[in-house]
């Protein structure tokens, strides 16, 4: 008889296959669509969509994460920190990931059935960028960039959802979010650059070469002059201005951690960006109840 393909006993592995044991990706992908559902309403959003894009963004990555092991199968058991995944070390076959991939990404699709027709519309290039991002680093000089349009497409389906319509200032939003991403995931190549110059993968951090750290505090820079316009466009006040001074003075603490190169360094500095996103809609959210004009 076959062996089941989703054993109790293999849930574990599931779970790590998809990243549930880790949300920082998820947190990462989350914070800039609540930014976006938070501006889209006002500072009012809809709270039913608030549950929808929480839980579709989890789901989302979870399967995401499953397609870029399975892409990267033939890789991971050659880089240091891939090393033990699930499918680089044949604790879950290829063919059962596929499945697994497919399963969240319909349970994802499920749950945005209640979405208005544009927001559904936008489901179809928000998978087809998640699903093809992890073949990317086989052709592009900066796959991150592609991650970071991957990561922004939540920010036009809050707006759609919201408005029914998908203004300037949300597709502003994204720019911000892809140079955030683009920093905060080329920390994240430094950690492998040695393994990637080896497999011959392609990244940012092998891309820019030793001017890596200089580009990811460029990207840091134009980030955050995108993110003190879209303020100064939608009228945001006093205390929203401050949480990004906050994010100013994070964004040093992460220079100081990558400046040494060093791969516990780089990798914590990554981590840190969770606060910067949830500095980022903290200030949002206080700014929209509690207006203070500068």
């Amino acid at each position: 008889m076959p062996t089941p393909y989703f054993k109790p006993q293999r849930w574990s592995a599931y779970i790590r296959l998809a990243r549930m044991d880790k949300p920082i990706g998820t947190l990462l992908l989350l914070w800039p669509t609540l930014w976006g559902l938070w501006i889209a309403a006002q500072g009012r959003p809809d709270w039913s969509l608030l549950l929808i894009f929480c839980l579709g963004t989890w789901l989302m990555r979870s399967s995401g994460c499953v397609m870029n092991d399975w892409a990267d199968r033939d890789f991971d058991g050659h880089v240091e920190r891939t090393q033990n995944r699930p499918l680089a070390t044949g604790e879950i076959k290829p063919k059962a990931a596929l499945y697994f991939a497919a399963g969240l990404a319909l349970l994802a699709l499920l749950v945005a059935l209640p979405l208005n027709h544009l927001a559904l519309l936008l489901t179809i290039p928000a998978v087809f960028l998640a699903g093809s991002y992890p073949f990317t680093k086989r052709f592009l000089a900066i796959p991150q960039a592609y991650l970071g349009i991957a990561f922004s497409f939540g920010i036009p389906m809050a707006f759609a959802a919201q408005t029914g319509s998908v203004p300037l200032i949300a597709w502003a939003l994204v720019a911000a979010n892809l140079l955030w991403t683009v920093a905060y995931d080329t920390e994240y190549a430094m950690v492998d650059k040695p393994d990637d110059l080896k497999i011959g993968i392609k990244t940012s951090a092998i891309t820019f070469g030793r001017f890596d750290v200089a580009a990811v505090m460029l990207c840091f820079g134009a980030f955050i002059l995108c993110m003190l316009g879209i303020g100064y466009a939608t009228g945001r006040g006093v205390i929203y201005f401050a949480g990004l001074a906050m994010v100013m003075l994070a964004v040093i603490d992460q220079y100081r951690r990558i400046r040494g190169r060093q791969r516990d360094a780089c990798f914590a500095a990554f981590l840190a960006n969770n606060r910067i996103g949830a500095l980022i809609f903290a200030a949002l959210v206080l700014d929209y109840a509690w207006p203070i004009a500068l």
